[in-house]
């Protein structure tokens, strides 16, 4: 292994895709010997994703022991514990009102979960997108009031809901908040309402805004199974499997792309294992329908699973993820994974149509600084993935908006870069009055805007954040973390990465930059998948695949102008499990001409 500091990696300034290729870290290349691997390479991965050198040893194994803080660092968990565990000795009706995403589900399935196993069943209350939209609606509220319930527990929404809190209220029910979406100083009437990104949040929990809220309502349930100790209540009762959680709060941290990093990591690393052994039936048959054989890594939450779940909410029933994540029937949980499995197949295909429409408009945006691209007939289930979708091929932030032609209504979806946050720009649009509802987090932003606001509302997100994205866009060179020849390309290269995950948003899975090589075969595949063959000069060969890449000037390079050429190509590194023998491929991003003498 070579290590040296050059700022360019193989002297690529400007590659097929018009990006310089820089070194993440240090430079390290690695040539032929992948043997060169050990615990050298695996603390450079990590220090590059900002990790102190003394600090290498807990990253490099992340358990909850070494992460974990104190619930009652964050402000409220002591009165939401206290509140709680009231609720459950006195038996009161308690009700779970959730998010229809992954994130909502997975918390709403935790918290009725664990106070199944303490004696009390939950009910739960999981808004139609459609029909009723984010967060929590005061009219639920109250209906659920009425219904007998005397505690409701909103989670992963209700930090911004003044006006249905307020309802709550006056209904005369409790509601605590668990919540990690953007605040404002002023809050919504609570019991309690926790949420590490409050303003008026401390030092420790403020470092922990990271969280999903299924990685906040894992912290009530420390808080509250610690209160109930102090009360007694486990004397005569079992106390719960708080670890046995994990594998929730896994799913909905990697599906709502929370940064992996501090806690996210160790809630992953150790969630990952929770899930290989299958304990939890409704995450048994989404993992046969999902046809995932082998131990989940966290890339299949974000790609397999999390989407199945998600379909319900989007384009199906709203209740579909909690009840699979609750069921104790086997029958009933193949059932709705079969359910969700088929949405999902369906949710593809309307995905496909909104995403053609919104492409088409994307040149009338160019010189904004964020896509805000809007239709009517577009269905508001996918725009959220659209949005992603246009944000990876502009690389802006993006704003995918569904207007409802007959009440001039907008409902909106947004993805963001890293470096701008859109969550705090869409709170600060709806205080100036552009927006009926608005919030989100730094990556990701839902909102309701009248069809006649949206030139207003386009032209200050331009200004506001026109600065913040030509930064963030300056510094968007492809980051690689080590170069090799063919010959290294192996599946114990993989593993040897895989020791410094798990990855996902926050903690990027390692780039490797592969050659000198000649194409032997190029041809496209599936959905557009651009499937190569290449070869280096010293005889080994290996595949490579480029999703949805079908008309990008990448894949057009490599299909038609490779003859007599020699190529660096970069990208990541994947098993291929297919056959007898597992082996490595690339999954190709970008692709560099190499000279005659193998530089670039």
């Amino acid at each position: 292994m070579v290590t040296h500091s050059l700022s360019h990696v193989l002297g690529v300034t400007r590659s097929i895709s018009g990006q310089a290729w820089h070194w993440r870290g240090g430079t390290m290349d690695l040539g032929q010997d992948s043997r060169a691997l050990g615990t050298d390479i695996v603390a450079q991965l990590l220090m590059t994703r900002g990790v102190a050198r003394d600090d290498v040893e807990r990253h490099a194994s992340p358990t909850m022991r070494a992460f974990l803080p104190d619930p009652s660092e964050f402000r409220d968990m002591d009165r939401a514990a206290e509140r709680l565990a009231s609720a459950i000795i006195a038996k009161e009706r308690i009700t779970v009102y959730g998010d229809y995403d992954v994130d909502g589900a997975t918390s709403a399935a935790l918290l009725i979960d664990l106070m199944r196993s303490l004696g009390v069943e939950a009910d739960y209350y999981i808004p139609d997108r459609l029909l009723e939209g984010y967060g929590p609606s005061g009219e639920a509220l109250v209906k659920l009031a009425e219904a007998g319930s005397s505690l409701i527990v909103t989670v992963d929404c209700g930090a911004m809901a003044h006006e249905a809190l307020t309802m709550a209220r006056d209904a005369g029910v409790d509601v605590i908040v668990v919540d990690h979406h953007k605040c404002s100083a002023d809050l919504p009437p609570t019991a309690a309402l926790v949420n590490p990104n409050r303003l008026d949040e401390g030092d420790l929990a403020a470092g922990h805004g990271h969280l999903a809220a299924v990685g906040v309502a894992f912290l009530l349930a420390i808080a509250l199974v610690r209160t109930l100790r102090q009360r007694g209540y486990f004397e005569d009762r079992k106390e719960p499997d708080l670890m046995g959680l994990l594998d929730l709060v896994a799913l909905g941290t990697v599906a709502d792309v929370a940064a992996l990093h501090g806690l996210n990591r160790a809630f992953v690393s150790q969630g990952l294992k929770v899930l290989a052994r299958r304990g939890r039936i409704g995450m048994a048959a989404l993992l046969d329908a999902s046809r995932l054989k082998r131990a989940p890594v966290a890339s299949d939450l974000g790609f397999a699973l999390g989407p199945r779940i998600n379909a319900g909410g989007r384009i199906g029933e709203s209740t579909l993820g909690v009840r699979l994540l609750t069921t104790s029937d086997s029958e009933e949980a193949r059932a709705i994974a079969e359910q969700l499995s088929a949405l999902n197949e369906e949710r593809r295909a309307i995905e496909a149509e909104v995403q053609e429409a919104a492409e088409a408009k994307i040149a009338g945006q160019h010189n904004m600084a964020v896509q805000v691209l809007s239709g009517t007939g577009w269905h508001p289930g996918v725009i959220g993935i659209v949005a992603g979708r246009i944000k990876e091929k502009t690389g802006k932030p993006a704003i995918v908006i569904a207007i409802d032609e007959a009440e001039g209504i907008g409902k909106g979806s947004g993805r963001s870069i890293g470096g701008v946050d859109l969550g705090a720009a869409i709170i600060a649009a709806r205080e100036e009055g552009l927006l009926e509802a608005g919030g989100g987090h730094a990556m990701a932003a839902g909102l309701t805007v009248r069809a006649e606001k949206l030139p207003a509302l386009t032209e200050f997100l331009d200004a506001r954040l026109a600065r913040a994205v030509d930064k963030a866009r300056e510094n968007s060179a492809m980051q690689l973390d080590l170069s090799l020849a063919p010959g290294g390309l192996t599946p114990e290269l993989v593993a040897m990465l895989d020791q410094a995950g798990p990855y996902g948003v926050g903690w990027p899975a390692p780039r490797v930059a592969v050659g000198p090589v000649h194409i032997i075969k190029a041809d496209i595949v599936g959905n557009g998948h651009l499937r190569i063959v290449a070869g280096g000069s010293d005889g080994r060969s290996f595949k490579a695949i480029a999703f949805r890449a079908a008309d990008s000037e990448l894949a057009q390079t490599l299909l038609h102008r490779s003859k007599g050429r020699r190529f660096y190509l970069a990208g990541r590194v994947k098993i291929d499990d297919w056959g007898d023998r597992p082996s490595a491929e690339l999954h190709l991003e970008d692709a560099a001409f190499a000279g005659p003498d193998g530089g670039a």
